[in-house]
């Protein structure tokens, strides 16, 4: 490393973001990325540890200390040098820059007892000063194989393995259900915290390197399976797993009780421009979201930009502690409080909680009834006497999903895991190949919910099993 004491001579520095009253006043992103000379001083925090935890944390295995040290040195070249690191490894740096959750930085050797390396800010910083610069190009193949291959769903996994497959020469068409490119990216992340330029730009390079986009295809509805396995020589599932986990208490059928998603994806739209003339809005009312993760969050921030009269969000596990026990969770991401900017915007959280029933007149949502749990090694139970009433004119269900949707698998009649994921193995020479002949599952649909670091990995892997199954062998990185 090019500053071996840095980590005992600086402190982290977490980005900048702008005032909460101006970024409630619209739905632009409002964190700051550091500047190169702050950028130099975090990068000069990264130790020299002999084993990078911090890459063995990262899904898609970023070579983490090497950008670091080349922003450390700080010169154009340098940060030149750096972007390409970083794209070694990674399709869409600006996306996990922006939305990943990090868990390289529990894994950096720094975290075991003090504040680990600020890798995701330093990322950031790396890739919009790529395309500041204009560093990043298309990058087209050399020559065609002459093999076409479908990838349905562009989420991040399908955007990754269609990108990876078009580099490897093969003719690629990227599928998608809506009616823009992206999947959960465009219609499940609030454009405050993901902008959706970012898609729109890597569009722009997929189609130079020969990507072809078809929206409105529905697979199981207005294309059939039968029809993709004809025209295509490989076919890869990278839907999301979108089924919500629903709350079937009393009640639940009333007007206003809500799947976070229908209530995000509407919000995303009007942002995009569309009129949505019964869209769901928060505007002056009591917001109640029911979920604690990430989803519940993205439900908050949005409920606030509507301009709700409160904001209270619910969640049936323990209040978790405010710090971690490092000696015992280290390198693993572990179980602490986590509080996001939606939530400094403005929330009442509470923990412990279980929605009983709905309340409502005329058919439409006006509160809930509730308990509070005591939790003993695992296990919960109702206090008694704790029950309690709240106001609610509108209520998000954001308890997670549970599987991807199960039309599009039955089309192709592929063999499901327990959970009804798609059964793919990632081993072997057969890696990510579903039960049906030369069709291929990644990301959600595959694993199940999770991050979108996991899904950029899941997206290049299959690329790379596709690739060596059409051709016998494959270049593509691992």
């Amino acid at each position: 490393m090019g500053k071996i004491t840095g980590f005992l001579e600086y402190a982290r520095l977490s980005e900048g973001s702008l005032p909460v009253a101006e970024r409630l006043t619209n739905y632009n992103e409002f964190v700051l990325h550091l500047s190169d000379d702050e950028a130099k001083v975090q990068g000069a925090r990264c130790m020299d540890c002999g084993i990078p935890f911090c890459m063995s944390g990262c899904p898609i295995n970023n070579i983490i200390p090497d950008w670091n040290d080349l922003v450390f040195r700080n010169t154009p070249q340098n940060w030149r040098q750096a972007s390409e690191v970083l794209h070694s490894t990674n399709n869409f740096p600006e996306f996990t820059g922006r939305i990943c959750p990090a868990p390289c930085e529990a894994a950096c050797t720094l975290n075991i007892n003090n504040d680990a390396v600020g890798i995701k800010s330093i990322e950031h910083a790396i890739i919009d000063k790529a395309w500041e610069m204009g560093w990043v190009q298309a990058q087209p193949p050399v020559r065609k194989t002459g093999r076409k291959v479908a990838v349905v769903g562009s989420g991040p996994a399908g955007m990754a393995a269609a990108q990876q497959l078009a580099r490897a020469g093969h003719a690629v068409v990227l599928l998608e259900k809506n009616d823009r490119i992206g999947g959960l990216l465009r219609y499940g992340i609030p454009d405050f915290k993901f902008e959706k330029r970012h898609i729109d730009r890597r569009m722009a390079q997929m189609a130079a390197e020969g990507v072809e986009f078809r929206v409105n295809q529905h697979v199981g509805e207005n294309v059939s399976a039968e029809s993709l396995l004809a025209e295509f020589d490989a076919v890869v599932l990278s839907g999301g797993a979108e089924q919500p986990r629903d709350l079937p208490v009393p009640g639940r059928e009333l007007a206003g009780v809500h799947f976070a998603m229908e209530f995000l994806s509407q919000n995303n739209k009007f942002v995009a421009g569309d009129s949505l003339p019964d869209q769901i809005r928060a505007t002056g009312k009591h917001v109640v979201v029911i979920g604690g993760g990430d989803t519940g969050s993205d439900c908050v921030g949005t409920s606030n930009r509507h301009g709700a009269a409160s904001v209270s969000q619910f969640e049936l596990m323990p209040k978790p502690p405010q710090q971690e026990n490092r000696p015992l969770t280290w390198p693993n991401w572990p179980l602490k409080m986590r509080t996001s900017s939606s939530h400094d915007e403005g929330c009442a959280r509470d923990w412990s909680i279980a929605t009983k029933s709905f309340v409502g007149e005329g058919g439409k949502v006006t509160g809930l009834k509730a308990v509070r749990l005591d939790w003993k090694d695992g296990r919960m139970a109702e206090i008694p006497g704790s029950e309690f009433e709240m106001k609610a004119d509108l209520v998000l269900l954001a308890m997670g999903f549970v599987s991807p949707v199960q039309k599009l698998l039955d089309a192709f009649g592929v063999e499901k895991d327990a959970r009804g994921n798609a059964r793919a193995d990632t081993e072997g020479n057969n890696s990510y190949a579903t039960s049906k002949a030369k069709v291929f599952a990644a990301g959600d649909l595959r694993r199940g919910q999770s991050l979108v670091v996991w899904a950029i990995r899941e997206g290049r892997q299959c690329a790379r099993a596709v690739d060596a199954f059409l051709m016998g062998s494959s270049t593509l990185p691992r």
